[in-house]
């Protein structure tokens, strides 16, 4: 890759870094981990569990201090509770490219570097 197309990726990439700071918010009501369905049956043998699946219930898995923590999750929460973890994923995912892009600057700049003193090195040699 030579000097132009290295400052011409440098740029993209504090556009894009640029961009996503304008959006990255953090939302005070974020929530980590995941939320699953699982279904289970009761011990009425005349109930439509045994038929059709199982009553359904809901859990939210989430690490705390190194520990795994599951916590169920009523019925009437569950649309709240799915947003707040889509919200979460979200920010995780814009962080994660965050820094992502800065690492790529990292080499990329120190590349760039290196190629312009190589090219003044040249011409003073000339």
């Amino acid at each position: 890759m030579n000097i132009e197309q290295l400052l011409a990726h440098i740029r993209e990439l504090q556009a894009r870094r640029k961009q996503l700071l304008a959006g990255l918010r953090l939302p005070p009501e974020a929530l980590p981990g995941s939320l699953a369905e699982s279904r289970g049956r009761c011990g009425s043998p005349g109930c439509h569990c045994h038929q059709d699946g199982g009553h359904p219930s809901w859990t939210l898995t989430f690490m705390v201090d190194r520990k795994k923590r599951v916590e169920h999750i009523p019925h009437e929460l569950i649309d709240i509770v799915q947003e707040r973890v889509a919200q979460g994923k979200a920010y995780k995912s814009g962080v994660a490219e965050l820094m992502a892009i800065n690492a790529q600057l990292l080499v990329f700049e120190r590349r760039a570097s290196k190629l312009r003193e190589a090219e003044r090195k040249r011409r003073v040699g000339r």
